[in-house]
């Protein structure tokens, strides 16, 4: 048996899989700091930033076959600790070629999202001052040359930040040392900047060279100036959409939408509480507020943290079934829920799943199905004990309790769709001898 690599061996990659197809797979699960595609052999390797990422990713992947563009690829440990091979992307120059400088020249690779020197500097001053940064576009792409104040700043950074992606799920940094001793800067705007000399001219704008990339269909599309204003988190948000779907959507998806709001009816009032909602509509997206309107007790409104987030619950709980009830669900003529008593604010809850692992949250987004996935569960739980938990919402088929990196998980298949739903706005987030259990539905049809 092979022992575990930070090196993933990846086999059946078909010549219509391209590599960031490839990085889309293993990016949930830690950065990829190298990729080797072996057209010839139809196999791949790509090397995780440490061996828990691999190891965490293999398990995951040994309970769901991966597949890419219809075509099912197969995952092992590789035999190779470590991919000595160039980098991609390095222009065939190793590290040990150019000596440590305090210029360093990043390639950003698989850029959705325009980089500008603003967000250059975020990402690089806090490992020491940044002097001068100059962006330029080249055939290998998008590039940026930051020097430093001292070459001990330099090194630190490179060494944090090799391999990392400055947005979720994309937007990755290959840095080199550069052969450069001095950066001459001689405007101050979106493509260079010193920061040693604030009083230079900003040379006349015209659209910037970084413009023009993909914006994952029209997903908070990111404007030239004078366009509509994009926050970080937007941004931030947009990538991880991307990363998640590739070029494309989910069908009946637009990514369009800028409505975050949600009027929800025909609910059941006996059973139906703010909670209960969170709940199920967490599943889409994070949840910023959500009232029950006391002059129409079946009506919610629930707003969601953006409009492609709302989008999602709207397309996939349209009709839904829920405490014997076909849920009703469309957008709202309000465009967000004013704070009040009879508000439920969970904008800093823990419970909301896109605060972390969005790219993961984003892919498992579905209709209401049969089987549910139960995370954090503890260690010594049985089979017995977690039918006992349930089955007051509906008749189980069928269980399955594993483990992933050492932590208990389950898959719940319920005879229906709405028996699942059910044990899933009761239980998500339930507290099972000291552990709040998560629950999601599973797109696996059988256990």
């Amino acid at each position: 048996m092979t022992e575990p690599s930070k090196v993933i061996h990846v086999r059946n990659v078909g010549q219509e899989i391209s590599e960031n197809d490839l990085l889309q797979l293993l990016q949930p699960f830690g950065v990829v700091t190298k990729l080797v595609m072996l057209r010839a052999k139809n196999q791949a390797l790509l090397q995780m930033y440490d061996i828990s990422s691999a190891a965490s990713a293999l398990q995951y992947y040994s309970n769901v076959q991966p597949s890419v563009r219809g075509r099912n690829v197969y995952m092992q440990f590789s035999s190779h600790q470590e991919l000595t091979t160039v980098d991609q992307g390095s222009q065939g120059r190793k590290d040990q070629d150019l000596d440590p400088n305090r210029i360093l020249l990043a390639t950003i690779h698989h850029m959705l999202y325009p980089i500008t020197v603003e967000v250059l500097h975020q990402v690089f001053s806090p490992h020491g001052f940044v002097e001068k940064i100059v962006t330029f576009q080249k055939s290998a792409g998008f590039q940026a040359l930051i020097q430093y104040q001292s070459l001990q700043c330099a090194v630190l950074a490179r060494n944090t930040l090799q391999g990392r992606n400055i947005y979720d799920g994309c937007c990755q940094l290959d840095i080199q040392y550069s052969n450069l001793n001095e950066l001459q800067v001689n405007y101050n705007n979106d493509r260079s900047r010193d920061f040693t000399n604030p009083s230079l001219p900003s040379e006349q704008r015209g659209r910037s060279s970084q413009l023009g990339y993909g914006d994952a269909g029209g997903l908070y599309a990111l404007h030239p100036s004078g366009g509509r204003a994009v926050t970080m988190a937007q941004m931030n948000n947009a990538a991880a959409v991307a990363a998640a779907f590739g070029s494309g959507l989910p069908p009946g998806i637009s990514g369009s939408n800028d409505r975050c709001t949600i009027l929800v009816s025909n609910l059941n009032t006996d059973k139906v509480d703010e909670d209960k909602l969170f709940n199920l509509f967490s599943m889409y997206g994070n949840i910023v507020r959500i009232k029950l309107l006391h002059n129409k007790p079946d009506h919610a409104l629930v707003e969601m943290g953006d409009g492609f987030q709302a989008e999602l619950a709207v397309h996939f709980l349209k009709g839904a079934m829920l405490f014997g009830k076909k849920l009703e669900v469309n957008y709202s003529k309000y465009s967000n829920i004013t704070p009040a008593q009879d508000a439920h604010d969970y904008g800093g809850s823990s419970l909301n799943r896109f605060n972390r692992n969005a790219v993961k949250n984003y892919r498992y987004c579905c209709a209401p199905t049969k089987m549910i996935h139960i995370s954090t569960l503890p260690q010594d739980i049985t089979e017995d004990e977690l039918i006992s938990h349930l089955e007051e919402h509906g008749t189980i088929v069928s269980t399955k309790i594993f483990e992933v990196n050492g932590k208990k998980q389950a898959l719940i298949l319920f005879e229906d769709e709405e028996q699942a739903t059910e044990a899933l706005v009761c239980k998500h987030a339930c507290n099972i001898d000291g552990n709040t259990i998560r629950i999601s539905f599973s797109q696996l049809q059988s256990i």
